[in-house]
């Protein structure tokens, strides 16, 4: 089938939709969303359980019905005939000679309470995937300017697949995508519908198949209220490449899976190593879940953080960062030895785009987890406790400003540092140090020196443990804690007149629930920021290598893709020597360099000139 390229809509919380005037397709599910039974005009979309098997993959829905199976698309209530959306189409693969019927459920007006529902049957389907365009004038008794819902049902073959997909209001027979959109798949045959019985007749130019159309008494299906979410099941490990939602899933390179008979076991050596499922091929709507739950059903060690991930505000991978974010919890707070059962609430992040699930963070390395299941649920036992949601923070690897750009620069080798700041006085730049406590107090360094010099012309200066550890991979709180407590030590004793810093950057990046809510506690605040990147000049990978150029290569990729957050170490003469370079093209950019504090609005940041 052919994928329709349409811009997203913004989610509809009301009654009545206001839309623009028709340009192209409104597309209303690519079921991509199917998990959490949202469609795009973030309206229900279920069968309510009344097929033998449904699932989604790759915007495609699948099922077998059963005699008394339906499937609805619910809308927000609004004009769309009177905005130019004249007809309803999909691409649907039926069985050859099967037949349907297709509801059409409408109100008067859109403050009405009550609606009325008429119905098409649609057959002598040829097999194969064919794009229905059906005019809405073809439901003669409905109004097309308060439309509720659309019912498909009475499926004459419930034995063979069926498949639904690219379900959206149309301008006209042709519309197959909105301006500026492309695909290289082909565009399926189009129906000429016959429409019998004094109905208007709906004809494509490229039509190559007929079916016939008719009207039908409409059966009695009362589309459901969204008043509460589903069971949506993610997982169950019975296949290695894609989850129960048809999505991907898989680990970091270097964990190592044991896949069993719908089973999965880990093995995490690191603590930078996840497992991931996810959700949606893109980003998916978790906004009828706030209630919900993640339950995931296991045996095994709880040594790990359990994460959901958010996407970026395109929803795509081509945008830095990706994810945008997540937050996280301990497994171990949520379990009761063969359940874990956490309040998608305790989750603080935007949840309209949501990508999956993480399981990371594992500390115990020689301790395994055989997982089971992975769903949502809209409730739990009744006799499991929800432990308290502990604060962790903000984790953070853009801007908040706007048009604002940071370099966030870890300690190095001291021989470079004076340089550093030379350049950047020079370039008239002030930037965040992210700085090692333990180093900060070794006199041979003259680290305490060179960053009071640096605080004194404006830069900030920021936590990076005391020792340089994987946070998140040691052993217990308390020795978290001790990196915290000896840091901020450091810190009091260098910079007496400085205020606390909250702003910590994790050792490697490697981050997770307990180092990030000990951050919280330690520090005494309910929201300190654990600062990633979104730009990385790699100078890890390239910055001794024998093409040192390959810094600005990787610093130029991720500017390129909206980055704006720097990740960089002053441990190379090449990085340094690139450190001029990097301050011009990020100005380049339009967009203002500062701080980190600054560039995350912080009220107790410096004032911008």
């Amino acid at each position: 089938m052919r994928t329709l390229a349409i811009v997203h809509i913004l989610p509809a919380f009301c009654v009545q939709r206001i839309l623009a005037l028709c340009t192209g397709p409104l597309l209303i599910d690519d079921f991509q969303g199917w998990i959490t039974k949202t469609n795009e005009l973030n309206s229900f979309v279920s069968d309510d359980g009344t097929m033998s098997s449904i699932s989604a993959t790759n915007g495609i829905l699948s099922f077998v019905p059963k005699d008394a199976s339906y499937l609805y698309e619910t809308l927000p209530c609004s004009s769309y005939l009177n905005n130019g959306y004249n007809r309803i189409q999909f691409a649907i693969d039926a069985p050859a000679g099967a037949t349907f019927n297709l509801e059409i459920q409408t109100k008067a007006s859109c403050e009405d309470t009550s609606y009325t529902s008429e119905e098409i049957v649609f057959g002598s389907f040829p097999g194969g995937t064919q794009l229905l365009s059906i005019p809405l004038s073809s439901y003669t008794e409905s109004n097309p300017n308060a439309i509720t819902s659309f019912v498909w049902g009475t499926f004459s073959n419930t034995t063979a697949t069926w498949k639904l997909s690219g379900v959206n209001f149309a301008c006209n027979a042709t519309t197959s995508r909105a301006s500026g959109g492309s695909s290289s798949v082909a565009k399926p045959p189009s129906f000429s519908l016959g429409l019998l019985n004094n109905l208007s007749s709906a004809s494509s130019a490229s039509a190559t198949t007929s079916v016939s159309a008719t009207a039908s008494k409409p059966i009695s299906i009362s589309v459901k209220a969204q008043a509460a979410p589903t069971p949506s099941l993610i997982d169950t490990f019975a296949s290695s490449s894609t989850n129960a939602a048809g999505h991907w899933h898989g680990a970091d390179d270097g964990m190592s899976l044991t896949w069993g008979s719908k089973s999965l076991t880990i093995r995490s050596s690191d603590a930078d190593f996840s497992f991931y499922s996810q959700f949606s091929d893109t980003c998916v709507s978790l906004a009828a879940y706030a209630s919900a739950y993640l339950h995931i059903a296991y045996s095994g060690t709880t040594a790990f953080t359990v994460a959901l991930q958010q996407h970026n505000a395109a929803c795509s991978e081509d945008i830095v960062p990706f994810p945008e974010t997540w937050d996280s919890v301990e497994a171990s707070r949520y379990s009761n030895g063969t359940d874990i059962y956490i309040p998608l609430s305790h989750f603080n992040m935007n949840m309209t785009r949501v990508i999956g699930v993480a399981l990371k963070g594992f500390y115990h390395p020689t301790d395994s987890l055989k997982l089971t299941r992975i769903e949502l649920l809209p409730t739990i036992p009744p006799s499991f406790p929800i432990p308290p949601k502990l604060p962790t923070g903000s984790l953070l690897f853009h801007c908040r400003r706007p048009n604002s750009f940071a370099f966030g620069i870890d300690d190095g080798e001291p021989e470079y540092a004076q340089t550093v700041l030379q350049i950047l006085a020079e370039e008239n730049v002030t930037v965040t140090f992210f700085t090692v406590g333990q180093a900060l107090l070794d006199p041979s360094t003259n680290l305490s020196n060179v960053y009071r010099d640096a605080a004194a012309r404006g830069h900030q200066i920021a936590l990076h443990s005391f020792t340089h550890p994987k946070m998140e991979g040691l052993p217990s709180t308390a020795a978290i804690d001790a990196e915290y407590v000896s840091d901020l030590a450091a810190m009091a004793s260098t910079f007496p007149d400085l205020p606390k810093s909250t702003y910590f950057r994790p050792p490697y990046g490697t981050e997770g629930a307990r180092m990030r809510e000990r951050l919280a506690a330690v520090l005494g605040v309910e929201d300190p920021s654990v600062v990633m990147w979104s730009v990385d000049v790699e100078d890890w990978l390239w910055g001794e290598s024998g093409t040192p150029e390959k810094q600005l290569d990787a610093f130029r990729r991720d500017v390129g893709k909206g980055g704006d957050l720097v990740v960089m170490h002053y441990l190379y003469a090449s990085t340094v020597g690139y450190l001029r370079e990097f301050i011009r093209e990020a100005k380049a950019t339009g967009k203002r360099l500062m701080r980190v504090d600054q560039c995350m609005m912080d009220p107790g940041a410096p004032p911008l000139d």
